[in-house]
């Protein structure tokens, strides 16, 4: 029988497919599809200290394979998410959540850390320092080792589960952030966010998003992703969570090989919100046409 199990961080998933924050909301729309128990855990909508609409409309571009968005972290705010969201999300998800933290300032990564990591239901944190889509904040303090080590160091002091940064590959050399991440006690790293990108609207001769800017993902920065996963795998010793343009199964079982502990499921989740259980469904099938008893033993294979 197909072992699926893996490790995360001391934490045990039944599978390594996670939904990808921004690309589920909190789980409650897709939990009425089904039930969403099945997954290995989910990363809910990344949270601010204050509630944020986000920007401007429009923001989200179509473009092909792929899409973009800037939606700029609209949340309710960490006190809402702590005070309702959670308490109301254990009535349909039983496991662990990952919960995903924005911020604009360390003050403000590390209040919302060190409050989101002392709720029950959450298992592990996501640190999102690779935020495109914003101003002031977030991507700002992934764009150098100093500066993510700053706000990892930070974090970690107050946080009470285990701190994943998120990292952007809008950068000349990720694998150096992701270590200046491990030596500041990072417990894990998951890449890649959304690549820069835009479109121009020729009738109008502007851009398309109200933004300019936007986050790049879909199929077409799976190759890339695929790349970073590879080199940071290789640069730290915690575990590496992958995600970017991986929409099947066989997308999964290459981000494994390339180093990934666990997988993140975005964009395709907006394409078709039941891919991550066709992707869990597929998976024993797969593994056995590939001689692959235990998922977690190819972790790293192609190195």
């Amino acid at each position: 029988m197909a072992d699926m199990t893996v490790n995360l961080c001391g934490l045990r998933l039944d599978n390594p497919v996670i939904p990808a924050s921004g690309t589920f909301g909190y789980g409650a729309e897709f939990a009425e599809l089904y039930d969403i128990n099945i997954l290995g855990t989910f990363s809910f909508k990344g949270t601010t200290k204050q509630a944020r609409f986000g920007n401007p409309t429009p923001r989200i571009a179509e473009c092909s394979a792929g899409m973009l968005n800037s939606v700029g972290l609209q949340n309710p705010g960490i006190d809402e998410v702590c005070g309702k969201i959670l308490p109301a999300m254990k009535k349909y998800f039983e496991k662990p959540v990952m919960a995903n933290i924005g911020g604009f300032s360390i003050e403000e990564y590390v209040y919302c850390c060190e409050k989101i990591s002392q709720a029950e239901n959450v298992g592990l944190v996501e640190l999102n320092i690779s935020c495109p889509n914003v101003h002031g904040g977030g991507m700002s303090f992934g764009t150098s080792p100093e500066s993510a080590a700053r706000v990892t160091e930070a974090v970690r002091k107050v946080c009470k589960k285990p701190l994943i940064v998120k990292l952007s590959p809008n950068v000349t050399d990720i694998a150096a952030i992701a270590k200046a991440c491990e030596d500041a006690g990072a417990d894990g790293i998951s890449l890649i966010n959304t690549l820069l990108g835009m479109r121009i609207d020729i009738k109008k001769r502007r851009p398309v998003l109200a933004n300019k800017k936007g986050g790049f993902s879909g199929d077409a920065v799976f190759p890339a992703a695929l790349r970073m996963v590879y080199e940071v795998y290789e640069a730290v010793k915690i575990p590496v969570v992958g995600m970017g343009g991986v929409s099947g199964v066989d997308g999964v079982i290459e981000m494994m090989m390339a180093g990934a502990a666990a997988v993140e499921i975005g964009s395709a989740n907006l394409v078709d919100p039941f891919i991550c259980k066709k992707i869990i469904e597929a998976l024993p099938g797969r593994m056995e046409e590939l001689g692959i008893a235990r998922l977690a033993d190819i972790v790293g294979a192609a190195h």
